[in-house]
């Protein structure tokens, strides 16, 4: 048999180390029911509690101390190849050094890259630990994650946001509800949604009869693959899988290598067996090449772009006309939105400037559910451009440890090159009305002003263009076409169809919203913004070339990571082949 490690033991143990030969035969143990009996049931998730970081609040002086202990030691160091025989790669003297996004001159983490042989071990030891895990008691692979969440939200919590602040740009706020708050959510609804597949079962029989659903976890190995912009989205990728019996080969974004590694830390200091979970950092091609070419490759859990999201959807189709995998890889994927809030005139202005601030200026506009275009009526435009103003007269832009800064960074020089490239071309459009903003500074940091274009034009190309930054356009419509416009945000977004919102107090406007922009975005929010979906209340994902809308954080999503086979025991007996039709 083998281990959880990937290494291969005999039924005896022998010649193992303790630790290893006491792992063995506890879960040897709780295979055969020397365990106490009964339908386990897990405790009922729940929503961490945030803290706010007030001046002089005891959570602020932790993270402040965090912040200076996590500087006092940059640049952190990341192996190649996370769990089991963790390790630098061979060549040391290459380390890829990533920046900080605040502070461009600054290293703040350093990985070397794995190798292809890295690669290939990684997943073969996260197969060799597949079959003990998947056979533990879904009780104990609970247990795990759940420990983790304690972990992440007391323990853990200061440093896994300071690495997220340093590391990804955030501030105490947006790093607050990412790596502290949303990461042992996932964890803990997780288990909860897991909960809920296993219970599943058949309801009814035939007299004599007996259903039941045999919930396997897939055949082979997950590739999870997580962006740079939420700690907790790795997380979410990685725990999905692995609790329904999945072992995870991991690759997160170069951006976040880091939190990454912390929140696997976590996760094998909460009891997860070293194999399970491999953690990978590397050149993407070489790694997603490596994985892609391996029979028992059987599932892709993705957040990241659309282009690369359809690049793997075609690499994988080619392997299954190829017929390389044993199974049909299941396609798992969010990528990202051009999202829009839709003003009504019947909306209340305030209300609305103040969401769409949130919305698009957030994390300088990073998330994928930040609001990229806007629609307002030609009789609150005024009003509406004036109360963004006034707003935006407070907001300052800067490093993300300044607690007083709304927005940090863009993550790096080739999204800060995009992003103003964009900019300076509107700045010079005609067509184009600068309201706010169209200033940045790459000078120490990657820093761009939250800038908004007003239009009378609804066809401008800014309306489908992705930038994942600070800028917001709006079209300023006459009030009478509202039903004509409704068209025209369900036609642009670049064919993303992510996140929505309509502000209105108009019931009627409301119900016609919501219905003609059915397809329009996978969350539609009424006078709400169109970022902060929380775990457990809202499901999040969207179609068209926003994804595979499994919604990440429901059963949904935890589904498409089962192989689920049906059983039938009859207790009767069978006295004749012939049907009643049969006989004369």
């Amino acid at each position: 048999m083998k281990n959880l490690t990937g290494n291969c033991v005999s039924s005896l143990t022998r010649n193992q180390p303790r630790s290893t030969a006491r792992i063995a035969r506890t879960f040897e143990g709780a295979r055969r029911g020397v365990a106490t009996g009964g339908h386990y049931a897990v405790p009922k998730p729940f929503n961490e509690p945030n803290f706010h970081y007030a001046t002089g609040s005891p959570e602020r002086q932790r993270l402040v101390t965090a912040l200076k202990d996590l500087r006092s030691t940059l640049p952190v160091q990341v192996p190649a190849w996370g769990g089991h025989g963790s390790s630098q790669s061979q060549d040391k003297t290459q380390f890829v050094s990533m920046p900080m996004p605040s502070e461009h001159g600054t290293v703040f983490a350093q990985y070397t890259s794995a190798s292809e042989a890295d690669v290939a071990a990684a997943i073969e030891t996260a197969l060799n630990a597949k079959s003990e895990w998947q056979n533990l008691p879904f009780t104990d692979r609970a247990a795990v994650f759940l420990r983790a969440a304690e972990l992440v939200s007391g323990k853990y919590r200061y440093e896994l946001m300071a690495a997220t602040m340093f590391g990804q740009g955030k501030n105490a706020w947006q790093a607050e509800i990412d790596a502290a708050a949303e990461l042992a959510d996932f964890f803990r609804y997780n288990v909860g949604f897991a909960q809920e597949i296993y219970d599943k079962q058949p309801t009814v029989n035939s007299p004599g009869h007996h259903g039941r659903t045999d919930w396997r976890p897939l055949e082979g190995f997950v590739y999870a693959v997580s962006p740079f912009n939420f700690t907790a989205i790795g997380g979410n990728l990685i725990s999905a899988p692995a609790l329904l019996g999945n072992v995870v080969v991991w690759k997160p974004s170069p951006m976040s290598v880091y939190p990454s590694y912390l929140v696997h830390k976590i996760l094998l200091e909460a009891g997860l067996p070293p194999g399970v979970i491999q953690l990978v950092n590397g050149e993407p091609e070489m790694v997603t090449k490596t994985v892609l070419n391996h029979r028992e490759f059987s599932a892709l859990s993705f957040i990241g772009s659309s282009d690369v999201f359809r690049s793997l959807y075609g690499k994988v189709a080619e392997g299954v006309v190829a017929k390389k995998y044993r199974d049909f890889p299941r396609m798992v994927g969010e990528t990202s939105g051009k999202n829009f809030h839709l003003i009504h005139p019947s909306a209340d202005i305030g209300n609305a400037a103040r969401h769409t601030i949130r919305a698009s200026f957030e994390y300088s506009g990073q998330k994928c559910s930040a609001c990229a275009r806007i629609y307002v009526p030609q009789s609150q435009a005024t009003a509406f451009f004036d109360s963004m103003k006034q707003e935006l007269s407070a907001v300052k832009t800067g490093p993300p440890e300044e607690f007083e800064n709304f927005l940090g960074p863009v993550i790096d020089q080739t999204a800060f090159t995009k992003i103003t490239k964009a900019i300076d071309s509107a700045n010079k459009d005609s067509q184009l009305e600068r309201v706010i903003g169209g200033t940045y500074d790459g000078s120490k940091g990657y820093f761009i002003e939250p800038t908004l274009y007003a239009t009378k034009t609804p066809d401008h190309p800014l309306f489908d263009q992705e930038l994942f930054g600070p800028v917001l356009i709006a079209y300023v419509y006459p009030d009478a076409e509202f039903d004509q416009v409704l068209d025209v945000v369900d036609r642009q977004g670049g064919g993303f169809a992510l996140t929505g919102a309509i502000f209105a107090s108009d019931q009627a406007a409301i119900r016609k919203a919501e219905d003609r922009l059915r397809w329009a975005a996978g969350n539609f929010y009424v006078n709400c913004k169109t970022t902060g979906a929380v775990i457990g209340q809202q499901t999040f994902g969207g179609s068209r070339a926003s994804g595979t809308n499994d919604k990440a954080g429901s059963v949904g999503l935890m589904l498409r990571f089962t192989a689920p086979r049906t059983l039938k025991e009859e207790y009767n007996k069978l006295d004749n082949v012939m049907y009643p039709s049969n006989l004369r």
